[in-house]
Order: structure tokens, then sequence, then C-alpha cells
């Protein structure tokens, strides 16, 4: 695409590979580049980067900072102290939980971020895998087991809650999935083209043996956590990239360890916080006997506490979001055999050469397009015969085969016994499009009443049945819409009833029937538009289609509903 003139976000612009991406971007000429950061400092910082590496661009830098996978108003806060306040941890809680809503959705900062900048390109640089792994839901799981074995009583309940709560927040697919729901949303309503992410392997290309772990467990289940999460954003991004109308998806995973920022000599710092030097003299050594403490006692804390003036100060290799190694530790890593490593730029160029519209061979989205099994033609030249036998089974046992309630969702069910009565009553697609709606509703109604048969097939797998009332309702035992969840009843009004009719009921009343109508007679416009000597390949579903059926075909009526009313089309060249 072009890219001059576009407004371009980096979400993790202050890291390695979102900085580089940006310098790369700038030749292009962009109308401006946003770049988001965790911080405030960040942010400025590479802002400031720009600018004097850049004095005479037109590009505008505009800068974002905060937490994109928390709400606007605790986007500064740090997840600690979010899940510290039992109100906030509440919220946050059912923002990976309930059900998306506008609420929730306008409420998240990455929404904020993309409604007010619009962009037309999104790159996002952030290691999401390593942001939910690293949360570690063993950690959370021990506690709460811990807290329910050492259960005591009432007053432990509180603790116990809240640790719960942790556990919950904590949890990596739920997080996932509201992220990416979020985050096609946004892009959505932003109206932006192209989404770039740079996603990671997790273990720097090595496998299951991989050394660099930061526990004695190997390989370790959080760093697998890492990898695991990693694996389903990039099949969630396969399934956006597979949606129509939404913006064109791309991702690029590095395999190796990716370097480097700096070189430089200066103290040494992890987690923000510069390493202090402590000393032991060998006479003050602890001796070893039948336990060992995380924790020195409290002589050897007082010892601790004699700390040496200086921090660790030494020369360093600054890796960006992978930290800081020593001279050998980054020539261990690196050697070949080893994670080995690949340079930030050399990412970007591929990213800017995507964008232009180049073929890298490297968007992970693409390769599994192409590698994945999809329709064959000989599925389809089998489709045939398998539905015919399927129609002389049904002609010999004088039954009708329309729906079971198995394939999902209950939408389906209701539409293809809808489509059913429809038939009975009605015959063909061009008889139907041109019946009073109110006469087909009395009709439809009189079936059901008086064939029992038909009554049971429906509400027996769980499909109720809306008499024309709109207030009385078949049912058997089992409802599969509404959904209860915990609750044993539901408060019902015109508005839950009308949508629970759409979603899976069949619905008796007037008013569904003259949808039906308008949806037969959009249909056959539709249908009435194609030439009537066309004989080309051009139409998928052509006249004879629709109108070579002798009976309305109630599975072509509902898979047109499903593609055209619920957008549901597959999006493949190749299929």
């Amino acid at each position: 695409m072009e890219i001059k003139g576009k407004k371009v976000l980096i979400l993790g612009g202050w890291g390695l590979v979102g900085s580089a991406i940006a310098r790369e971007l700038v030749t292009e000429q962009p109308q401006s580049i946003v770049l988001c950061s965790l911080t405030k400092a960040q942010t400025d910082d590479v802002i400031h980067q720009m600018k004097l590496e850049f004095p005479k661009t037109n590009v505008e830098f505009l800068g974002e900072w905060g937490d994109i996978f928390q709400r606007t108003e605790n986007k500064d806060l740090g997840r600690e102290a979010i899940l510290a306040d039992p109100a906030k941890r509440r919220v946050a809680m059912r923002d990976i939980l309930d059900s998306l809503n506008d609420e929730i959705l306008k409420a998240q900062s990455l929404y904020d971020v993309l409604m007010r900048h619009k962009p037309d390109i999104l790159i996002d640089c952030i290691n999401s895998a390593t942001t939910f792994a690293y949360q570690d839901v063993y950690k959370s799981s021990s506690e709460v087991a811990g807290a329910l074995d050492n259960f005591k009583g009432i007053e432990e309940f509180d603790a116990l809650k809240e640790r719960v709560e942790r556990l919950l927040c904590t949890s990596y697919t739920p997080q996932l999935i509201r992220h990416v729901q979020i985050l096609n949303a946004s892009m959505l309503r932003a109206g932006t083209g192209v989404y770039i992410k740079i996603g990671t392997s997790g273990t720097g290309g090595m496998g299951l043996n991989i050394p660099y772990t930061h526990s004695e467990e190997r390989p370790s289940r959080v760093l697998l956590s890492k990898s695991a999460v990693a694996g389903a954003h990039t099949l969630l991004l396969f399934l956006m990239a597979r949606t129509p109308n939404g913006p064109i998806i791309k991702e690029f995973k590095p395999t190796a360890l990716i370097a480097w920022k700096k070189i430089q000599y200066g103290p040494i710092a992890k987690r923000g916080r510069p390493v202090k030097l402590y000393d032991m003299e060998p006479s003050e050594a602890q001796k070893l006997s039948a336990t060992l403490n995380k924790d020195p006692d409290a002589r050897l804390k007082g010892y601790f506490a004699e700390q040496k003036p200086d921090d660790l100060h030494a020369v360093y290799i600054d890796t960006g979001e992978n930290g800081i190694f020593s001279a050998a530790e980054f020539e261990a890593i690196t050697m070949v055999g080893q994670m080995q490593f690949i340079t930030p730029e050399e990412i970007a160029r591929a990213v800017i050469f995507e964008l232009r519209g180049g073929n890298t061979g490297k968007d992970v989205i693409n390769a599994l397009d192409e590698a994945c099994m999809g329709p064959t033609y000989r599925a389809g030249e089998r489709r045939g015969p398998a539905l015919k036998y399927m129609n002389e089974l049904e002609a010999k046992h004088k039954t009708r085969s329309v729906a079971f309630e198995m394939l999902g969702p209950p939408k389906l069910s209701k539409l293809l016994w809808e489509a059913e009565l429809l038939r009975r009553v009605g015959t063909s697609l061009a008889n139907l499009s041109k019946m009073d709606p109110e006469e087909l509703g009395k009709k439809v109604t009189s079936l059901i009443t008086t064939d029992k048969t038909l009554r049971q097939r429906i509400i027996s797998i769980g499909i109720p049945i809306l008499m024309p009332d709109g207030k009385s309702l078949l049912r058997g035992p089992e409802m599969k819409i509404p959904v209860f969840g915990t609750s044993t009843e539901l408060p019902i009004s015109g508005d839950s009833v009308d949508t629970w009719a759409s979603a899976g009921w069949v619905d008796l009343r007037v008013s569904n029937f003259r949808r039906w109508s308008e949806r037969f007679k959009t249909l056959v416009k539709e249908v009435e538009e194609i030439p009537a000597n066309d004989t080309s390949s051009r139409y998928d579903r052509n006249r004879d289609f629709w109108f070579g059926d002798s009976e309305l075909n109630i599975g072509k009526i509902v898979g047109w509903l499903f593609i055209n009313e619920d957008q549901g089309l597959r999006m493949s060249i190749k299929s």
C-alpha cells in the first residue's frame, strides 16, 4: 500500500523493534507516526530521539503511553496496583470474563488510543505473549490451592476470595481472547487498513531443550506458556485475517534473540532497580543443616544490611525488552547452535517491504494460509451424491432431516426449522416471495398446532416455539436459548423476548413472517438480476441454483442468510 500521507500507530514504539520500524518509516513520508509505550518517560525518550535523528522531516511524531491491556483510567497504575485494589480487581476480572459490550470496549485504553488517532496502519511490537505468560498462572494457582488446603473458617474468606480473583485475572486464554476482540472491534471502528504484529515463538527459535530459563524445571512451564500464548495469538490473528471487511493482517515471528540497542559501561539494573553489592567473609559462612531457608536468619540479615556503597557496574549490551547481557552471556547465547540473533533493522525492513506490497515470505499468517488444507475438489464432487442419498432415505422413511442442534449455533436450528415450516405451507421460493406474511403466519401456526410429531422434533432438541401472541411458549425440558449461566431464572421483558426469539426460538409472531417475506423478496430480486442467458463462471449461485429446485431448499436458504445477514462469509480465494 501507499505509506506516504498515512497515519501510523506503533505499539511498543520505544522498544528495540518499534523504534527501528519508526526510523524506517520516516523515509516513506507518512503523515504521522504515533509512538505508544508503557511509560511517559519511554515515549518522551523515543520521540526525542526521532526528532534528533530526523530534524528536517515533515513527519509528525506523536506520543501515547500506558498499559494498553487495561482500562484508560488504570493505564498508568501498573498491574499489581490494580489487582491490589478490590474494586479495580473486580472490574478487571469482569472485563476479561463478561461478554464484550460497548461499555467494556469503550473503557479500554487500546480503544481510546485507536479512536483518537484513527491510524491507517497499526504496527504492534508489544511482546503480548510475555505480558500474559509471565503473570504466572502456576504461581496464582498454587496460592489458591494452598489457601484452600489451609482454609479454616469464614474469617479467612476475604483472603481466599482475593486469591481466586487474582487467579481469574491471570488466566491466559480469556485475557488473550478479550484482547483480540477489543483489538478487532477497535480497528473496525477506527477504519484501520493494515495490522502488523511482531510476534514471538517464545523460545527464541529453540526447542523444548532450551537451556535459557529462569527455573530449575526444564523446560519451564512459564516459558512454555509464553509459546502457547504466542501460538494461540497467531491462530486468532489467522481468523481475523479471514474476516471480510476487516484490516489486512500480517505477523512476523523472529525466532532468534533480537539485538541490540546500545553497548556501554555502567550500572547494572534488574527490573528497573540497581543490583546492590553484598559480601560475606569466609569466616561468616552459613553452616548447612537439615533445612535451607529462602531468607537469611536474623544474624545474616543484619550482616547483609552492611552493603557495599557501590552498585554493580560492568560492560553490557542492551537488547531492549530482553534485558541487558554481559559480554560472555551475549557470546554464549548468540553462538552458532544456540539462540543466535537477528537485528531489529532487519525486522523493520521486512515490515516496510510488506507494507509496500512486497512479498518477504516471512508473513506467518500468509504461510499458515498456504500450508493449511482447505476445501477440495474431491469433497465437492462427493457432496452431491451424499445429499442425494440422504434425500432418498428421507423419502423412503417418510421423514425430513432438518436440524438436531449439534452443529450450532441455536440460531441455525431456529432458521432451518422456520424455513422448513415455510416450505411446507408455501412450497417454493417464488411462491413464498409473493405470499402475504399474515397468511403465512396463520398457516404455519395451524401446522404447529395440528402436527404433534413436528412440534416434538423442534422442542425436543432445545428450540422453543414462541406462539403468535408473543407470550406463550412451547418448550421441552432443555432450552438452548437463553443462556442461564449460574442463574436459574431470568427476567422477561419485550426486549429480552425479541433477543431470545432471534437467537434460538422458532418465532410464530407475524413480525417474524414479515421478516421472512422480505428475505424471500430480496433473494428473488438478487437472482432475477442475473442475466437469463448467462452461462459464464461468474456466479457462484446462478438462476438454476435457486430456481432449479421444485421446493424451497432450506439448507441453501440458511446458508445464504448466514453469508448476508450474519456476515459469515468464508474469506479465502482458495475456497
